[in-house]
């Protein structure tokens, strides 16, 4: 603070105080010296809020399509006492079913937001808010991973109460850890979705060209050892085939990932890997203001 003498034209010359500068960022410069937990709390609550208001619709319903898979996989694929890994077909589908959908309504979260505020115009109530980029994106994925999760203890509720169905949990950490990780990573492709569409033909596009396609094929309804050579080599390459075969793990002991618990694991830490490595992406993505500032 420091005081000094302005003169003025017509009179006396009063003193007024005039605040220092040094230290404050230049005009429009965000300066971001810690977390901003407020900020941060209240985007993520906005986005919870944004689809449990239409809850029918973001949780209710997906969950019942879930249920339809199961009934209809089960009546076309588990007659005759089938089993798969060791148990009946419909045991055997159901963890899959579950993880299914909820990274599906992971993306289906994720996906919309950013691009909602551009077609709508209101973009820049996720820019101009004093959080940093770093703030933004956990508060679109941390909002995604909750409707996931919502979805999947709603599923789980469900599946209970199935008949023939053997919901016993046997490893809860890779329940957990698989579940969390492919919400995450579905979360983080969601929002780079966002950030690249323009029009809701382009997220329907990458739903259904991209997400669909790689959920469908990730050994959902089937073990990738049926398949011929190629076709599990294709199959490895896809992370959503792991997020299936470890939460399925968690429920019966046994994976198609590979013959011992440890190519489980390292399946878990791959998964921790590459979404530690788009999370990178994606917030430089953000820092660029790619497809949101132009």
């Amino acid at each position: 603070m420091a005081d000094q003498s302005l003169p003025l034209t017509g009179g006396e010359t009063p003193t007024v105080n005039i605040r220092a500068t040094g230290g404050f960022p230049n005009p429009g410069e965000p300066l971001f010296r810690s977390i901003n937990r407020l900020g941060l709390w209240t985007l993520y609550m906005k986005e919870v809020r944004r689809f449990f208001k239409v809850q029918t619709q973001t949780i209710w319903a997906p969950a019942v399509t879930t249920l339809l898979y199961l009934m209809i996989f089960t009546l076309a694929l588990g007659r005759g006492g089938r089993e798969v890994l060791g148990v009946p077909f419909a045991s055997f589908v159901a963890p899959g079913l579950i993880a299914m959908g909820m990274i599906n309504n992971a993306f289906a979260n994720a996906s919309f937001g950013l691009l909602g505020g551009k077609i709508q115009g209101t973009i820049i109530d996720y820019l101009m808010p004093p959080i940093s980029e770093g703030e933004l994106l956990a508060a679109l994925v941390g909002a995604a991973v909750t409707r996931a999760i919502l979805v999947g203890l709603v599923v789980y509720g469900a599946m209970l109460l199935w008949p023939g169905v053997n919901m016993e949990i046997r490893h809860p950490w890779a329940i957990v850890w698989f579940g969390l990780m492919g919400s995450i990573l579905l979360s983080l492709i969601g929002v780079a979705t966002s950030m690249w569409s323009e029009k809701f033909d382009h997220l329907a596009a990458v739903t259904n060209f991209v997400i669909t396609p790689m959920s469908m094929l990730s050994g959902t309804f089937y073990v990738i050892s049926n398949l011929a050579p190629a076709f599990q080599a294709v199959s490895r390459v896809n992370p959503i085939f792991y997020v299936i075969s470890g939460f399925r793990f968690g429920f019966l002991g046994q994976s198609d990932i590979g013959d011992t618990n440890l190519a489980v694991l390292h399946g878990a830490i791959g998964l921790g890997v590459l979404n530690a490595v788009l999370a990178v992406i994606i917030y430089l993505l953000l820092r660029s203001g790619w497809k949101l500032k132009n």
